[in-house]
């Protein structure tokens, strides 16, 4: 993968954000009410720094448990530079780590499997929020159908990587080498997922996750109440992971618009004026989503800087 590439997709994600914002502040003010979620930015943002430092704790631990050692300082960019691909349907962009970590002896299939296993520990994480006290509960089920198969589907291929494997050779004989490499890495990637099967990698995965995705869900109950929002505690934790969820299962790239929308509906079930919820909604996904993404450019433009054109 190319940087450009991010660039491109970042850019088009963000534009249009930006008009979805001004629609939005068409209809309800939004921007005016901007002052109020400024001043809890920087402790936002903060909070969320330090969620991606526990996921890459779990990163780094997986890492180590296949025999890869990589320096902090490169590996925690390498890391960060995924994000700068977060707005991509599933997150795959997010592999663009496979460019960073390789120059660490990591391979690729190690890459993509220790990504893999994230994102499922990481959906896993969010349901177990959510259900902290569910907010609408027809939605949630179908959420947690959605997740189950997610996961059901990952441990299915793990186990009999075979059958991407024959679906990859298929590709190479029709000609498509490319995606034909593509599929074989990721069959070879899902079948690794399997050398973290331990009690221990898996109560460590999980244990990090829940109080990474905790942090983020707080920070947001945290907003709610600078906002003048009074909801339970247990009520304002499960918001966010619901509808971070509810993005997922759009298959849009981060969820842009989808987890907003589902936000401002669960707030507005909670009697908050729809103008106030999309503050809340889009506050928390600037320090969360947007605050990401800039950490991934800032961690890319370190690493080209220090290798040069590649």
């Amino acid at each position: 993968m190319k940087p450009g590439h991010a660039v491109a997709a970042a850019g088009a994600c963000t534009a249009a954000y930006v008009v979805a914002l001004a629609w939005a502040d068409a209809r309800n003010q939004v921007f005016a009410q901007l002052p109020q979620v400024l001043a809890w930015m920087p402790s936002m943002a903060g909070l969320a720094f330090a969620s991606y430092l526990l996921r890459y704790l779990r990163w780094r631990w997986l890492l180590s448990r296949a025999g890869h050692s990589v320096p902090w300082g490169p590996g925690f960019l390498g890391y960060l530079s995924g994000f700068a691909f977060t707005a991509t349907p599933g997150k795959v962009g997010e592999l663009v780590r496979v460019r960073y970590f390789s120059r660490h002896g990591v391979p690729t299939a190690r890459t993509v499997s220790a990504f893999v296993y994230e994102r499922a520990f990481d959906l896993l994480c969010v349901v177990l929020l959510a259900a902290l006290a569910i907010p609408a509960l027809p939605l949630f089920a179908v959420l947690v159908a959605f997740v189950a198969g997610m996961i059901g589907a990952v441990v299915l291929v793990a186990a009999r990587p075979a059958w991407l494997l024959r679906s990859a050779a298929c590709l190479r004989r029709c000609g498509w080498p490319r995606v034909s490499r593509a599929v074989r890495a990721l069959a070879m990637g899902l079948a690794g997922c399997r050398a973290w099967l331990h009690p221990l990698d898996l109560g460590l995965s999980l244990g990090l996750g829940l109080i990474a995705w905790g942090v983020v869900a707080l920070s947001f109950a945290w907003l709610l109440r600078g906002l003048g929002i009074d909801l339970p505690w247990r009520d304002a934790v499960s918001l966010y992971p619901t509808a971070m969820l509810a993005g997922a299962a759009s298959m849009l790239p981060a969820g842009i618009g989808t987890t907003e929308a589902t936000l401002v509906a669960l707030l507005a079930l909670q009697a908050v004026p729809i103008g106030l919820g999309t503050l809340a909604a889009v506050g928390i996904r600037v320090a969360t989503l947007w605050f990401a993404v800039l950490c991934g450019f800032a961690a890319i433009a370190v690493l080209e800087h220090r290798r040069g054109p590649a």
